[in-house]
């Protein structure tokens, strides 16, 4: 009788989180490097009399760890690794500007100050920049903005840093109820419902989000966060000759979301998991291996 073909995992083909409560994913991970399940357990070895060697030993608990290393971010990783929430806009093809708030002092989005900016209607769009913005005022009618990263900068009509202390516009002759343009950044600036106070050195932020395909808004560490547990199906990468491996972790809890950012390199985080008993199931793992006819 000839020796059956020996069972072989090859790669990583993919992740798989999912719901412990209904078993729906939460999606799926493609754009993985490696998947390594570490099952250990400590011996407790008996010594006694002038033996050097032990006279029995026993298994005793098993750790579970199950690592990943992927390249990519999907919003499901920071809610299930950093207990975030998540929220993931489809096509926009106005942008969108978030409400302005007063950072420092409360004459800058005000009745006596301005409204919350707006984009300019028909050509503003195109020239949004994505960005964190300031703006500060430098007079009871004047502010300036300034635009904390120049990623964007080039987007529709350039826009260019004053100097270093990141200027990119000035706003003067500020209004009652009236319309002030910065058209390279696509946005409208209205006077508020009474006579234009503005106290100098105070300061509002708001954020810009130009026309896009999607986006997403992530919030991470909030005093109410949690981390959920959740099941994993890992898969090997499928073979030249068919044969599939996977693994069924069924309750797995996770902790930590590295977001590295180097020169020139990809960010490669490497997540980890720790495999918890399943009494419902009554197992840890569930392995399933097919050599297809």
């Amino acid at each position: 009788m000839a020796l059956s073909d020996p069972r072989i995992i090859y790669g990583i083909h993919s992740i798989s989180p999912y719901s412990r409560t209904d078993g729906m994913p939460f999606g799926i991970l493609k754009v993985v490097g490696s998947a390594n399940l570490a099952l250990s357990s400590d011996l407790e070895q008996l010594f006694a009399g002038s033996n050097k060697y032990a006279w029995a030993a026993e298994n005793k608990t098993v750790s579970t760890e199950l690592s990943a290393k992927v390249k990519a971010y999907p919003g499901f990783l920071f809610s299930l690794f950093l207990g975030s929430s998540v929220t993931d806009v489809g096509v926009d093809s106005s942008g969108t500007i978030s409400v302005a708030a007063n950072k420092l002092g409360t004459s800058m989005i005000a009745a006596t100050g301005i409204l919350t900016p707006i984009v300019i209607p028909t050509t503003g769009a195109a020239n949004l920049k994505f960005g964190k913005y300031v703006i500060k005022a430098t007079g009871a009618a004047a502010f300036k903005v300034y635009l904390l990263s120049d990623i964007d900068a080039a987007r529709g009509t350039d826009s260019v840093y004053v100097d270093d202390t990141l200027e990119v516009a000035t706003i003067t002759g500020v209004a009652t109820g009236a319309n002030s343009d910065s058209a390279t950044l696509g946005l409208r600036f209205t006077g508020g419902g009474s006579a234009t106070a503005f106290i100098t050195g105070n300061t509002a932020t708001f954020e810009v989000l130009p026309p896009s395909t999607k986006s997403s808004s992530i919030v991470v560490g909030k005093s109410t966060d949690t981390f959920p547990s959740f099941g994993a199906l890992l898969l090997s990468q499928k073979r030249s000759n068919g044969e599939m491996f996977e693994i069924d972790a069924h309750n797995c809890i996770g902790g930590g979301l590295p977001m590295s950012m180097e020169e020139n390199a990809f960010s490669q985080p490497e997540l980890k998991m720790t495999c918890l008993y399943d009494s419902s199931l009554d197992r840890v793992f569930t392995i399933r291996h097919i050599l297809p006819s």
